[in-house]
């Protein structure tokens, strides 16, 4: 079921997922970032902070790398970078991708919101 995919001397596991865990996968994501992006938005007034803070959260859930190594070790933490996201499968991208998009969706309520009068926003 599950198949290696070797590069660079990574050894990364590919499970293959069906549809409808794709799609529900997909949702989840955006539900959670968009939740996510909500309240950060109304703790800290900041309407796009989600949006840009979303790629070092997808770094931090794809990399393997400890964080202390883009400090010390910089090449080699950036490299396993580099492996890893281009050893992620479409599937994974496509999921990753509906996390940024709800990121995205929260900033555009929040504008919204604050255009029809809520203060709060």
């Amino acid at each position: 079921m599950v198949e290696r995919l070797i590069l660079a001397n990574i050894a990364a596991p590919v499970a293959k997922i069906t549809l409808p865990q794709a799609v529900l996968s997909v949702l989840l994501f955006m539900v959670i970032f968009f939740g996510i992006g909500f309240l950060l938005n109304m703790l800290l007034r900041m309407t796009w902070l989600m949006a840009v803070v979303y790629p070092i959260i997808v770094i931090l859930i794809v990399d393997d790398v400890k964080f202390y190594q883009y400090i010390n070790r910089p090449i080699y933490a950036f490299k396993a970078l580099g492996n890893k996201l281009i050893s992620l499968s479409t599937g994974d991208v496509v999921i990753l991708a509906g996390g940024f998009a709800g990121a995205i969706i929260a900033g555009f309520v929040m504008k919204a919101l604050r255009k029809a009068g809520y203060q709060m926003f």
